[in-house]
């Protein structure tokens, strides 16, 4: 990696796609073969998610229930074949405003590994994207493995997606909520990302902060205010305008906030 400059390729359902009909004039390294990037491992302090782990691995992973939000999100990524191929480093190296899999990323507290001749060192998800595809990784590093930190057994989450339509779909806004209740059914811990909503996907730390000591039953989306997305940036695009997004990042947290404190039962497939 050292030597000239190389374009990195994990699925390339990024890359391929934005080339169009223009010849390729970088060099590639694709990383595809390498089978030690690749899973989803238990580890002391919490999960190691290699750089090659598909969304497909992510949703047919026996995962706790803190990551069915990630795997309602892998759902929500293109096409099966987007799924089977697309992992999760592009997605989050892609660093799209829109990209799917960094809200609930985020409220899994997600950290970065990166990789290089040097070394390896680890940041935190909210710092290694820094805007619209701008990330901190260095020319001579790789993105080698997502590391999210142990989340309590009674942890719950959950993604909504508003598109035009159900599938193969830019998100107009999503939202990734994690809700983790203490033994008197009171949450403890309140986690809110909201995406495609600002340059970068953001986590609402004062509607987290307001939840806490709350009931986590049904009812909570009643917390919910408009001051509390007040903070996003919204675009006015052709897929909706700023104002709306607003509106209907709001009515998302609501909705995501009631799937993840209903019964693990009726929460929606893991």
């Amino acid at each position: 990696m050292k030597q000239g400059s190389w374009r990195i390729l994990a699925g390339g359902t990024d890359f391929y796609p934005a080339q169009g009909d223009r010849p390729i004039s970088e060099s590639l390294l694709d990383l595809t073969a390498i089978t030690e990037l690749r899973g989803i491992t238990r580890e002391d302090s919490g999960w190691r998610v290699g750089g090659l782990t598909t969304w497909t691995d992510v949703v047919e992973a026996r995962l706790p229930a803190a990551f069915n939000g990630l795997k309602a999100a892998a759902r929500e990524v293109g096409s099966i074949q987007i799924q089977n191929c697309g992992t999760l480093a592009g997605n989050i190296c892609n660093a799209s405003p829109a990209a799917d899999g960094v809200p609930p990323l985020l409220t899994l507290n997600a950290e970065v590994e990166l990789a290089s001749p040097n070394g390896a060192r680890r940041l935190s998800l909210a710092d290694f994207i820094t805007g619209v595809r701008k990330t901190a990784c260095r020319p001579d590093e790789l993105v080698s493995a997502l590391l999210i930190p142990d989340v309590g057994p009674q942890s719950q989450s959950s993604f909504l997606k508003l598109g035009a339509r159900r599938y193969l779909v830019i998100s107009i806004a999503m939202v990734a909520v994690m809700i983790t209740p203490d033994a008197q059914g009171k949450i403890a811990e309140a986690r809110v990302a909201v995406g495609s909503c600002s340059p970068v996907a953001q986590r609402l730390k004062g509607l987290e902060e307001s939840l806490i000591g709350q009931a986590a039953k049904s009812g909570l989306s009643e917390a919910v205010t408009a001051e509390h997305v007040a903070g996003l940036a919204p675009i006015n695009d052709i897929r909706g305008t700023a104002d709306y997004r607003t509106d209907i990042a709001a009515e998302l947290v609501r909705r995501a906030l009631e799937h993840a404190v209903a019964p693990i039962g009726e929460a929606g497939p893991a």
